[in-house]
């Protein structure tokens, strides 16, 4: 027992005096590693020795000490400490020294979010985690698997514009495939909990389209909320699935999403009862899958749709022959979505509010003012990096050994110069 006690308070003497050059941190990672047993055998006497370091400055050895401290099974009476501790080094901690140890970096941030969730307060753990994720990360365009954590807790804690932060992020380097279907996902649903349905079906495409030798879970809800969204912000789908979509997706995924392809059908039509009738019968199924919402938003677009389809027949129209055509209750309720989708930019036109017509008129941007310059210039400089960095990634691709030697072994299976342009029985 002295014997351990004296290593560990050497331990902790040597985080003290090695935590200053990057040589020192260097050499304290390797006696930290070789003392891994000791942490784990000494868990009990873990926690007060946290106390004798500094967050800021001894980073590495306090990290090694709290991922064993957070390994043992704690009561929810504990949970809020522990909470508290993890989100001070959080925020205190030094990026450089706790990107040496990574691994023992996101298994305290993962525990972290795993306690403050059965504390049932989400939103604590919302402002960390983007701390921790932007630590972790070597540039914005990596991917971390803390961003799927991060992006859950937004959408628990109903913060959904901090969540937003990080999507506008271009992301180029992903760790694991998981986190990348788990990112686009969440990050899905929380753009359409902010409407911002142009983003969240990016997202959503990149979920079933990405390469998969499996169909999973995530892909299979994505795409049923990708057909909803695509439905609302659209006001169409394509069954067709683009070529770059895995095999694996192409077959299997309508089989798993059967109510929602009958709503697309349904939609097609333009009529609100065949719509309707359609929600009814796929009722539970829709419930089950909590897309309830997006499924009454869905129907709602559909008078959006029908009205926006008048805009091209008629110059004029009154509340009540409009609320007729698309099959709403009153001229008042057709009033309301005309305010409504004006708002929204989605019509241009003005109501007399004495004899009740609507005047449809055209879309008065002239595309020639500043804002709209800036933001096409915006978009071709957004392009041309674009273009820029897949050129950088084909340079390197095709200078990698991984690559070069699989596309050797694919070519001798498939080299079709090695066999006949004719099989023999057909030679003439």
């Amino acid at each position: 027992m002295n014997l351990n006690m004296n290593s560990m308070e050497s331990l902790v003497a040597q985080i003290q005096g090695l935590s200053g050059s990057i040589a020192d941190v260097n050499q304290l990672h390797s006696l930290l590693k070789q003392s891994e047993d000791l942490f784990h055998s000494e868990l009990a006497r873990l926690a007060p020795l946290l106390t004798e370091l500094d967050p800021s400055i001894h980073s590495l050895g306090y990290l090694y000490i709290l991922e064993a401290c957070t390994s043992a099974p704690i009561s929810k009476e504990q949970a809020n400490e522990l909470v508290l501790s993890v989100a001070r080094f959080i925020n205190l901690c030094a990026a450089e020294q706790i990107r040496l140890a990574p691994d023992k970096f996101i298994s305290v941030c993962k525990r972290f979010k795993d306690q403050v969730m059965l504390l049932e307060d989400p939103m604590r753990g919302v402002a960390p985690m983007l701390t921790a994720l932007r630590k972790l990360q070597l540039s914005s365009e990596h991917l971390t698997t803390l961003h799927p954590d991060f992006l859950l807790l937004c959408l628990l804690g109903k913060c959904y514009k901090t969540g937003l932060s990080i999507l506008e992020d271009d992301i180029f380097e992903v760790d694991q495939p998981r986190d990348f279907f788990l990112y686009c996902y969440y990050g899905g649903m929380i753009c359409i909990g902010q409407k911002k349905f142009s983003k969240a079906l990016e997202l959503l495409h990149n979920v079933v389209t990405a390469p998969m030798s499996i169909l999973n879970s995530i892909a299979v809800e994505a795409y049923k909320k990708y057909i909803l969204v695509s439905l609302i912000h659209l006001g169409q789908f394509s069954i067709s699935f683009p070529k770059y979509t895995s095999s694996v997706a192409q077959r299997n995924l309508k089989n798993f999403s059967q109510p929602y392809l009958d709503l697309v059908n349904s939609y097609g039509t333009g009529k609100i009862s065949e719509l309707e009738t359609c929600v009814l019968a796929n009722n539970e199924k829709f419930e089950f899958d909590k897309n309830l919402g997006l499924v009454k938003q869905v129907v709602s677009s559909m008078y959006k749709r029908n009205i926006q389809r008048l805009t091209q027949t008629y110059l004029t129209l009154s509340l009540q022959d409009i609320a007729n055509t698309v099959q709403l209750h009153s001229a008042k309720e057709a009033e309301m979505h005309v305010l409504q989708m004006i708002q929204d930019g989605e019509i241009y036109a003005t109501i007399n509010q004495k004899d009740g017509m609507v005047r449809f008129l055209e879309d008065p941007e002239q595309y020639k003012s500043c804002e709209m310059i800036e933001r096409i210039d915006s978009s071709i400089q957004r392009i041309m990096m674009l273009s820029r960095k897949l050129t950088d990634m084909d340079e390197l691709l095709s200078c990698d050994p991984l690559y070069l030697a699989k596309a050797g072994r694919e070519r001798q299976r498939f080299d079709f110069d090695d066999f006949d342009t004719v099989p023999s029985k057909f030679t003439i």
